[in-house]
């Protein structure tokens, strides 16, 4: 998508962290061990059984604002200011959108962006994680740098729309957390018709849903944020999706597809809900209502 130039962006929905803790979960770099830990977390919800404790989000590290964001036209050249418009566009959505979808008040996320390492209420985490949300503190974590394995290791167009997919995949997660969705899942299974699958591919639905209402958020002035998307800019949200199905992934890293151990479904799957939620709005993200066989 492409954000409109005459916009403001609100700045608050995002910060930038340095200087953080640098230990955390215990994973080797390279391909290898990125392609491992993304069959079980990229894209993932809850790091708390994989870090190595209630880390904080001190740890000497400092928050710096990202102010200098706030001209939206910056959103189309810069990756960090992209992620920045791409929040407030979504607060702006989920705002409006959550307290009719369930009557219920909602709350902001944000998102923290970070280079190798950072603490959250979650513990302490990696790069090679892959972006996550952790509900401890409800806020979204992501290391730009993965835009770049995106496109060279996962083999996605990884173009300026899959970007603010991925954000909005999280904050779908941030809304499945409001709604309790996200707390009376069986997390503990895997398969194709697991809760953690369908935990995953709800968050899809309701980035669909962002997608295709996106065009109508706005900035304080009530200035539009974003352009409708082109039919190219959808394929290139779906193509994220689909790089980062668990049968692409573990096909990519071992060879072999092993459905029984997926945990956030596979690449036609993630197309599928993404593409309910764009046509069908949140609404159609009934995931934990389908039967196994139409999920």
């Amino acid at each position: 998508m492409t954000f409109n130039d005459d916009a403001r962006i609100d700045t608050s929905r995002a910060s930038k962290r340095s200087g953080g803790r640098k230990g955390g979960i215990a994973i080797g770099g390279g391909l290898g061990a990125v392609a491992l830990v993304l069959l079980g977390q990229l894209l993932g919800v809850d790091l708390s059984g994989l870090t190595g404790g209630g880390g904080s989000a001190g740890d000497g590290a400092t928050t710096e604002s990202l102010d200098r964001c706030a001209d939206a036209s910056l959103a189309n050249t810069d990756t960090e200011c992209r992620m920045v418009g791409t929040a407030d566009s979504l607060d702006d959505f989920w705002s409006q959108t959550y307290p009719a979808l369930t009557q219920a008040e909602y709350r902001p996320s944000h998102v923290t962006l970070f280079e190798d390492a950072v603490g959250t209420a979650c513990g302490n985490a990696t790069s090679a994680v892959g972006p996550f949300y952790c509900p401890g503190d409800e806020e979204i974590y992501l290391d730009v740098a993965f835009f770049e394995d995106l496109r060279t290791r996962l083999g996605a167009d990884g173009g300026a729309f899959a970007q603010m997919y991925v954000v909005a995949h999280e904050w779908g997660h941030h809304v499945s957390h409001l709604t309790g969705a996200m707390a009376a899942a069986d997390r503990s299974g895997t398969g194709p018709t697991s809760d953690a699958v369908r935990l995953e591919l709800q968050a899809d639905c309701y980035a669909g849903a962002w997608a295709a209402a996106a065009a109508t958020t706005t900035d304080d002035q009530g200035v539009t944020l974003i352009e409708p998307p082109t039919d190219a800019q959808i394929a290139d949200a779906l193509d994220a999706a689909a790089a980062v199905g668990d049968d692409r992934i573990q096909e990519a890293a071992t060879g072999q597809v092993s459905p029984e151990s997926w945990t956030h479904g596979s690449a036609e799957q993630r197309q599928r809900w993404f593409t309910a939620g764009y046509e069908g709005g949140p609404a159609a993200c009934t995931t934990f209502e389908v039967a196994g066989t139409d999920l």
